[in-house]
């Protein structure tokens, strides 16, 4: 599996990756809006990369890594998931991006959440994804409307007390 871009290739996140990946997501500035927004260690994204390979061999989606087709080089995450620390909008996939902060301000988010968004509503027939971006991420929020999603509730999520917007887009 995978998916191109003009600018972008995207594959199965595998274990492999977690030495790429382990620079961004240490980074607290690319962590900061994510789950409890701390920076992670190695051993988590060790444990990120072994659990995204594990789905993509059950489920057949999951996470990608996105890579720069010119240079090969990881330049984050283009995401689908299950989104289960907001039981209220389950069930319903979630469409979610990671971008190097060194690549921040090139158009990669929005260009590899285009493509997963192809291949959720296409290879998988989804009808309806989401996107749960921290109220105060207004960059992950210009993402969402680039993908034509509209704000369809604020919540907050349960146990972390972090406030989150709710993006939707239906096919």
């Amino acid at each position: 599996m995978e998916l191109e871009t003009a600018r972008l290739r995207l594959r199965p996140l595998a274990a492999a990756d977690a030495a790429a990946l382990a620079p961004i997501n240490a980074d607290p500035e690319v962590m900061r809006y994510i789950g409890t927004g701390e920076p992670r260690t190695m051993e988590q994204t060790e444990a990120l990369t072994a659990k995204s390979a594990a789905h993509w061999d059950e489920h057949g989606w999951g996470i990608f890594a996105v890579s720069e087709r010119d240079t090969g080089d990881l330049v984050g995450l283009g995401i689908l998931a299950t989104p289960t620390f907001l039981p209220e909008i389950l069930p319903v996939t979630e469409v979610g991006w990671r971008i190097a902060r060194p690549r921040w301000g090139r158009g990669y988010a929005p260009e590899a959440a285009r493509a997963v968004v192809g291949f959720a509503f296409g290879e998988l027939g989804l009808d309806r994804l989401v996107s749960c971006i921290h109220s105060d991420n207004a960059a992950s929020v210009r993402v969402a409307e680039k993908l034509g999603m509209a704000l369809e509730r604020e919540t907050t999520v349960p146990g972390f007390d972090v406030p989150c917007s709710v993006y939707e887009l239906k096919a």
